[in-house]
């Protein structure tokens, strides 16, 4: 409940700036026809157009002045009523975090005793005694991680006087620009002002943001990535990351954090992957665009895309409990198994992995690729046959190599899904690091070590948790090498059909 009356105060807040916006609209364009004495083809843009105009100077700072106020005042709120808890109330509460917990759930309760009527304005402020505010809170429900101190309640009362005086301030801030925003917009609405102008390049300026969200999201996971790695690397010595032989984190110092175990597991699992989904995906795409019918390709090509829509951790479980033992059949259990060897041990292994993995990339070789052999223009087809080429020949020779750069992009984008898989490694491969030519062993990847090395309650300064921004950063790099790879060889075997 408390929640709930949290959120509304805003909610209806954005309600208004609609009203407004929506007001803005239709007054500005009545007005618009009014100084054109009610004849459109006097206006210099539409009437559209002026009432766009005014809606989005009404709606968009006010909007944006509450995103950015909704995001700054809880962090400047705690900040200061962070200052009011001691460090002995810190210490026996475990943990900075444990504390402010239990103060935005004694603000919340006070707020809700409130406005429920169980409680005064005056008298929540007054409240002194821990048990007097667990009388009161046992009415709304609020569930506290520790005893309510003096110090708590403090900062409860001020995180709640704060939050009030910033609802307050934020509603006639907010309302106060959109008002302004749709005089403005009204002052402007005459006959001559160019709306359509300003529409259309505000249109502009929101497509030029909207491309540059994708290039400063990039940006920002890079830098926030290579920060910490310099972190770590400030912590442990290169030579041993790249270098070393042996991955074994303690978190209690002189650990070994080295990368290639890891590396190796990834790209033997995803070469794995590849050599499964890349041929059954292809030849599958050929099939469907070349050799179906339409009846065959309505039916077959919708069931072969379910398989991108089956969450991984299905793929894992069938890894785990199928795929997995149907190996130990085949390559263990000496003379009980089906080859009567003795080489696998247990169910995680990288073929168990690799072989699910690549089940499950075969939509994403098989769907791009089929979508880049229909794009090959028939004429190519029609030449093809018109010098006596079977249709097998023509495919091979004229179909593929035109379709080849998109091919290679549908491969990479199956190679980049299979590097950066985590449950299926994780239920199909095993945990063990380490470096062996053996597919039947059990092995590990870099995404599983970084989940495993960020699990728990761990401690961001030290190098067997800062190791994960390494491997994540080395992670990057090596897609980014693939699609630099990928580029080129797009370019080099696409001059011969331009």
């Amino acid at each position: 409940m408390s929640n709930f009356l949290n959120v509304a105060p805003t909610t209806l807040l954005v309600l208004a700036v609609l009203i407004l916006t929506g007001i803005a609209y239709v007054s500005a364009r009545s007005r618009a026809m009014s100084s054109a004495g009610g004849d459109a083809r006097k206006l210099h843009s539409l009437p559209g157009y002026y009432g766009y105009n005014a809606a989005m100077l009404t709606a968009i700072p006010a909007l944006f002045v509450l995103v950015i106020w909704m995001l700054l005042q809880p962090v400047l709120i705690q900040n200061a009523v962070i200052e009011m808890i001691p460090s002995s109330a810190v210490s026996e509460g475990s943990s900075v975090n444990l504390v402010m917990s239990d103060v935005r759930r004694v603000a919340d309760g006070l707020n809700g005793a409130v406005k429920s009527g169980a409680l005064t304005a005056d008298a929540a402020k007054a409240l002194t005694a821990a048990d007097d505010v667990r009388s009161v809170l046992a009415g709304t429900g609020v569930a506290l991680g520790s005893d309510v101190t003096a110090e708590v309640l403090a900062a409860a009362q001020r995180y709640r006087g704060m939050q009030s005086t910033g609802q307050v301030l934020m509603t006639a801030v907010v309302s106060l620009i959109a008002i302004a925003g749709l005089l403005i917009a009204l002052r402007a609405t005459t006959k001559t002002f160019r709306a359509r102008n300003m529409v259309e390049r505000f249109v502009l300026s929101l497509l030029i943001v909207a491309a540059s969200l994708a290039i400063l999201t990039t940006v920002g996971i890079v830098f926030s990535m290579l920060f910490e790695t310099i972190n770590f690397f400030k912590l442990h010595p290169w030579q041993d990351f790249f270098l070393g032989s042996k991955w074994a984190p303690n978190f209690r110092g002189d650990s070994d954090l080295s990368i290639l175990p890891l590396l190796w597991g990834t790209l033997y699992i995803s070469i794995i992957a590849l050599l499964v989904a890349v041929p059954i995906g292809l030849f599958a795409a050929i099939y469907l665009s070349e050799y179906a019918n339409s009846k065959v390709r309505a039916v077959a090509k919708p069931l072969l895309e379910i398989l991108a829509g089956i969450p991984t951790i299905v793929y894992g479980l069938f890894a785990l409990l199928t795929v997995g033992p149907f190996l130990v059949n085949l390559f263990g259990r000496g003379e009980d198994g089906i080859l009567g060897v003795d080489w696998m041990s247990g169910a995680t292994s990288v073929l168990t992995a690799g072989l699910v993995m690549g089940i499950m990339l075969i939509p994403f070789v098989s769907s791009l690729s089929d979508d880049i052999i229909n794009a090959v223009p028939q004429s190519l087809r029609d030449g093809s046959f018109g010098l006596g080429a079977t249709h097998s020949e023509t495919i091979r020779q004229v179909v593929l190599p035109a379709a080849l750069p998109g091919i290679v992009g549908a491969i990479l984008l199956a190679a980049s899904r299979a590097i950066g898989e985590t449950m299926i490694v994780v239920l199909g491969a095993g945990a063990i690091a380490r470096i062996s030519p053996n597919p039947l062993e059990a092995m590990t990847t870099i995404t599983t070590r970084i989940v495993s090395q960020l699990t728990g309650d761990t401690d961001f300064a030290s190098p067997e948790t800062l190791v994960a921004f390494a491997l994540g950063l080395t992670l990057f790099v090596l897609t980014l090498g693939l699609n630099v790879l990928a580029l080129y060889i797009v370019r080099k075997y696409r001059e011969q059909y331009e």
